[in-house]
């Protein structure tokens, strides 16, 4: 897991910069480790810093339409000023938080179709700023969100697509202005009410919020919410309590409330900001900035740690 890039600023003759990962399998909470190794090219060069992000290829609606791109949700910097000198290597240790709301991409060793989530190096050399390429990460789930994903498969679900939505969940706190989609095509049984469910997980220290939306067949959306904590998930019987709410669609649809864990309808729960809102976030320190444009796909070279799709 890592890259050689000789740094335009100086052009031939320039550092080069591999960004090795110890932990290329990490999850939401978890710690990214590695090092920077640095080259020292053909002439002593001044680094000003060297800092790392966490980036995920989100969707954002923009003109009308939906747009995809990059988005940096977590950054730090890792080395100062410092002069490299002509041949010289350098190693940067490094270490930095993984967020507890990163998008999972990757699940029993298959990625997610869809996602794309890596660490970025950014090093700033002669007064010009080189963010280099990318270097993927899998992402696993937590056991508690493995087990919401585990009952879906076991009453027939069958995987779909997912992605990264650019917005906020209504009535749940994030930290982070995105939130996860994991698609899911029903059982025969329940395909004649539900086009599909979605699945979004937004956990904290404390436990997680299970946002399911149902895509009823000719009548709308349907939002159902469950917040628990991380042992709750562990030993809850989500086959049974996933069962009740489809079961209880055709009958209640929106506003239905039930248990402790809350309902409500669709224009309620989604406010997504487009991409202005979400640079002026970035701007706010939640995000380090959107890049319309970027393929994600080629960016990413199809190496994202995981063993094909899920």
């Amino acid at each position: 897991m890592g890259f050689k890039r000789m740094l335009a600023a100086l052009g031939v003759g320039a550092p080069s910069v591999d960004t090795v990962l110890a932990t290329p399998r990490v999850q939401p909470g978890g710690t990214v480790r590695g090092e920077v190794r640095l080259k020292g090219g053909d002439v002593e060069a001044e680094i000003d810093h060297i800092a790392l992000g966490l980036v995920a290829g989100i969707e954002a609606e923009y003109g009308g339409g939906e747009q995809r791109g990059l988005a940096e949700f977590s950054h730090v910097q890792v080395s100062g000023p410092f002069r490299l000198g002509q041949g010289e290597d350098r190693v940067i240790a490094f270490q930095f938080p993984v967020p507890w709301e990163t998008p999972i991409s990757v699940i029993a060793g298959q990625r997610l179709t869809g996602m794309a989530v890596g660490v970025r190096t950014e090093v700033a050399i002669a007064k010009a700023v080189d963010k280099g390429d990318l270097d993927a990460v899998a992402v696993e789930p937590l056991p508690s969100q493995a087990r919401v994903m585990q009952a879906f498969l076991r009453l027939g679900f069958h995987f779909k697509s997912a992605d990264v939505e650019a917005g906020r969940i209504y009535g749940v706190h994030q930290e982070l202005p995105f939130y996860q989609e994991i698609e899911f095509h029903p059982p025969h049984h329940h395909a004649r009410h539900v086009n599909e469910v979605e699945l979004t997980f937004v956990a904290s220290p404390r436990g997680l919020e299970v946002v399911l939306e149902a895509d009823k067949r000719g009548s709308g959306d349907a939002f159902g919410r469950f917040q628990v904590t991380h042992e709750q998930a562990l030993h809850m019987d989500w086959e049974g309590e996933i069962e009740r709410w489809l079961a209880d669609l055709p009958r209640h649809g929106f506003g239905h409330h039930q248990h402790g864990h809350h309902y409500g309808h669709h224009d309620d729960y989604h406010d997504g900001p487009g991409w202005g809102t979400v640079a002026a976030a970035g701007a706010a320190g939640l995000v380090g900035g959107l890049v319309a444009g970027e393929i994600v796909e080629e960016i990413f070279d199809g190496d994202d740690g995981g063993d094909g799709d899920w």
